[in-house]
């Protein structure tokens, strides 16, 4: 943490003695389903007699997440024990008993919170043979503090009764104080794994990922060099003959389309909007896990997801700019509708899947189910302050970067484009694009998957920063080897295919989830089914279009390939 943001946090979480200790209960759901959560207080528990606090209010990324803190009722107080006292009684008729039934039977666990430190318990359990179920009433609750600061907070469910219609069951709990030597600032190093996330796999699939890069960055300097040192020779050879030896039948392969590389592409409205919204996730994603990296933002609630969409509105003009200058470039004229399409494409994806799966949350009173409130707040993000930062972003490109400036002119009539082996079609330039960008993240996906879909905390942002970088890194090289060969085959239609290529990554990702929903969960039911594949295709979706950062690193390479090209025609002409 910076020292700031230290000293803020340890100021508000000082406590005097007998102060009071607030005990939130957060949300109850089955095990393997970890999205799939409810109030507390949809089960029938029962409520403590201390009525202090009714509820807390969420922020953006808590009321999104899910996130359902009420009050729990229970007297606690700063360094003073509390011996196991009953805090109230559950008269179980049939159907508060079926409903601790389902929920024994579906592995049931509830989340609660003190001082912002997460505790985890089972409802209950269920004999061997499955036809008794009990239900923890006791909750041990044993607090470390140093000095006059929370660091640990552990629960212990003990107390099993069997669950019999028409009974009354006492629920307890009790508050053990004890000293600690943790540090108010490495308290939540606890919730950590360093063996599951530092596992030496993790680190080889880094070290492999990064030879891929070496092996990559010389296979592309190899064959830009020696492509360009080959014309260079040719054409200083050509210099010495007369016109009679001169072999001017030779022109063949990506020289021959340098008049047409640069012709728009098809579709540029949606072409350019894809563009500049690939440059927004990027700095998006550069920025946050910068941000994790220095704040430590997995130790709060919803900071997250509430950085995210702060940052995501903050770079809206780096969308307008990277898209409506590349839009400029290429004769575009609607470029309102250009800005507008860039600006909600990202926002309008999102919403609408979170609007889908809002339908099925509402069906379950699922805490998933996002409020109105938090939906029109969102709603006036989209409208109030990322429309207008992008309008200034494409403004801004139109203005200043917006002008064609490639280094020759494109023919007036295209150029026709000769048959070709089957397996430079764009299609299957396109399928295999996206095989190496995957093998560099795959390993990664793994420990992002588990932390989401499971019960990791993901802390490691050096790795994901490394990772960021290496995949970038291959996403280039392997688009402009996969351009070279289309224009080696004389097809001037690259815009599409390299950003196809680069994002046909997403596809390869969305795959691995299935294999990773079958094979390493244990996930079930329509609410968390629906959760997982509508979100992990947006997440796949996204990682696509932020592959297609390349274009821009693509289109530097063309317009100085052909700026040597131009010059060595000079020069042949010249020569003459």
């Amino acid at each position: 943490m910076p020292k700031e943001r230290l000293m803020t946090a340890l100021f508000l979480l000082q406590y005097t003695d007998k102060e009071e200790v607030v005990l939130w209960m957060n949300t109850v759901g089955p095990y393997h389903n970890r999205q799939e959560t409810y109030k507390y207080f949809s089960l029938p528990f029962c409520v403590g007699t201390k009525k202090t606090i009714s509820h807390y209010h969420e922020t953006l990324g808590e009321a999104l997440q899910g996130v359902e803190l009420e009050f729990s009722g229970l007297d606690i107080t700063f360094k003073e024990e509390v011996m196991q006292t009953t805090y109230c009684d559950i008269e179980l008729d049939k159907p508060k008993r079926d409903a601790f039934v389902y929920a024994i039977k579906n592995h049931y666990w509830y989340q609660m919170y003190i001082d912002d430190l997460p505790i985890w318990g089972i409802v209950g359990e269920a004999d061997e043979n499955g036809e008794d179920h009990y239900l923890w009433t006791y909750k041990k609750l044993e607090i470390g503090y140093n000095g006059n600061r929370i660091v640990d907070v552990n629960l212990t469910s003990e107390g099993k009764v069997k669950l019999v219609p028409n009974t009354r069951i006492p629920m307890s709990y009790s508050v053990k104080w004890k000293k600690s030597d943790v540090k108010f600032e490495d308290r939540f190093d606890k919730y950590l794994d360093p063996s599951f996330f530092q596992h030496r796999i993790h680190w080889f699939s880094i070290f492999n990922s990064f030879m891929m890069v070496i092996f990559l960055v010389g296979l592309v300097s190899m064959i830009l060099m020696r492509t360009l040192r080959k014309d260079y020779a040719r054409y200083s050879k050509e210099e010495e003959m007369d016109d009679m030896d001169r072999d001017l039948g030779d022109e063949y392969g990506w020289k021959q389309v340098h008049g047409d590389v640069f012709r728009p592409s098809s579709h540029p409205l949606i072409f350019s909007s894809l563009v500049g919204s690939g440059c927004q996730i990027f700095s998006v994603s550069l920025i946050v896990i910068i941000l994790a990296m220095i704040e430590d933002l997995y130790t709060e609630r919803g900071s997250m997801l509430s950085t995210a969409i702060f940052v995501y509105a903050a770079t809206s003009p780096v969308n307008g700019y990277f898209g409506g200058s590349l839009y400029a470039k290429q004769g575009g004229r609607r470029w309102i509708k250009q800005m507008f399409i860039g600006a909600f494409l990202i926002p309008a994806m999102v919403c609408g899947t979170a609007f889908f799966i809002n339908f099925i949350a509402i069906y379950y009173h699922a805490s998933r189910a996002i409020p109105f409130g938090t939906m029109v707040a969102v709603c006036c993000i989209c409208f109030f302050v990322i429309l207008p930062l992008n309008l200034v972003g494409t403004i801004l490109g139109r203005n200043l970067s917006g002008q064609p400036n490639f280094p020759c002119r494109v023919n007036a009539v295209p150029r026709p484009i000769p048959e070709k082996k089957w397996f430079m079609e764009p299609a299957v330039i396109v399928c295999l694009g996206g095989i190496l960008p995957f093998g560099s993240i795959f390993i990664e996906m793994y420990f992002i998957f588990t932390s989401f879909w499971a019960y990791k905390i993901y802390y490691v942002y050096g790795f994901m920063m490394l990772v960021l970088v290496i995949l970038c890194i291959v996403t280039v090289c392997v688009t402009i080897v996969c351009t070279y060969f289309l224009l080696n085959a004389e097809d001037y239609r690259w815009q599409w295919t390299s950003f196809l290529s680069a994002a046909s990554t997403a596809v390869y990702v969305y795959m691995y989830s299935f294999y990773y929903y079958f094979f390493k969960t244990k996930m079930y039911g329509l609410f968390q089914t629906s959760f997982y594949f509508g979100y992990m295709a947006v997440f796949s979706t996204a990682l696509g279009i932020m592959c297609d950062l390349h274009i821009i690193a693509l289109l530097l390479v063309l317009i100085a390939s052909v700026v040597l090209i131009c010059k060595s025609l000079w020069i042949k002409m010249s020569a003459k």
